[in-house]
């Protein structure tokens, strides 16, 4: 089997079984937009770079173009602003770009976005000097057109971002113990690297170990936070002091917000020079 061949069925296993899907409340898809918005405010241009930030702007020329492929709220692609001339965010979800292009706005750097699928809008996306794509390719069923395609519009660097096993695999135990469900093991960081490799490109990998993986994002309401749990779980509300309960201190306050989701964890760059 090849390694896309892999990473495909890897993925397609974490699908959630029809009958929780069908008793589920509300749908268990899509991304808070509250939490993205936020991590891309984050994302300032004068913090400690990222070993996927020093990637970038080792390729990007003064008032460089950018282009961030699954752009959330900018998280990947701000703090490159204080170089970069343009950046241009590709995102499916209107909401979620309007945030991007708010924080965009903010960071002082000119911003478009492009709302849609990638590779489906790539025909409407002009090549950038450095393209990147953080926390997305755990999306992607079928790698190989989404990759080519980030290659074939990058003039000098690709630069993406993951985390080394899935970003759901924290939620391991709480799915066994709401619903006695075994979530897979893969794929990983590692499969990802053989993708690539597999594909013809020079890749080369740098980790780094994060404190606090949930990247600044949070919400206002510790409620909401333990609906953003409930959602992915396909749970009604009333269960939402188990959840907490079964969350532990994986709840918890920083500042003046609520996170959720893994304390630490192994971040990986994957970067590649355009072929």
């Amino acid at each position: 089997m090849s390694a896309s061949d892999l990473w495909r069925d890897q993925l397609a296993a974490w699908a959630i079984p029809d009958e929780i899907i069908a008793a589920a409340p509300e749908s268990p898809y899509g991304f808070e937009t509250e939490c993205f918005r936020r991590r891309g405010e984050a994302a300032a241009p004068d913090r400690e770079p990222t070993p996927t930030t020093r990637r970038a702007l080792e390729a990007l020329p003064e008032d460089g173009t950018v282009l961030d492929v699954g752009v959330g709220g900018g998280g990947t692609s701000l703090p490159l602003a204080g170089r970069a001339g343009s950046i241009v965010g590709v995102g499916s979800q209107p909401d979620m770009l309007e945030g991007f292009q708010a924080n965009a706005a903010a960071a002082g750097v000119s911003a478009r976005g492009v709302v849609g699928t990638w590779p489906d809008v790539a025909a409407d996306v002009a090549p950038a000097d450095v393209v990147v794509a953080g926390h997305v390719l755990y999306n992607i069923g079928d790698v190989r057109p989404f990759v080519r395609a980030l290659d074939a519009h990058a003039l000098r660097r690709i630069v993406t971002e993951l985390t080394a096993t899935h970003p759901l695999d924290w939620m391991r135990d709480l799915w066994l113990r709401f619903h006695g469900l075994e979530r897979p093991s893969g794929p990983t960081a590692d499969d990802a690297v053989s993708v690539l490799r597999e594909l013809g490109f020079r890749v080369s990998r740098d980790e780094r170990t994060v404190e606090d993986r949930r990247g600044g994002g949070g919400f206002v309401r510790r409620e909401d936070a333990i609906r953003t749990v409930r959602k992915r779980l396909c749970l009604p509300a009333e269960r939402d002091p188990e959840i907490a309960d079964a969350l532990g201190g994986r709840l918890a306050p920083n500042g003046d917000l609520w996170e959720v989701g893994p304390r630490e964890g192994t971040v990986v760059t994957l970067w590649w020079d355009a072929s």
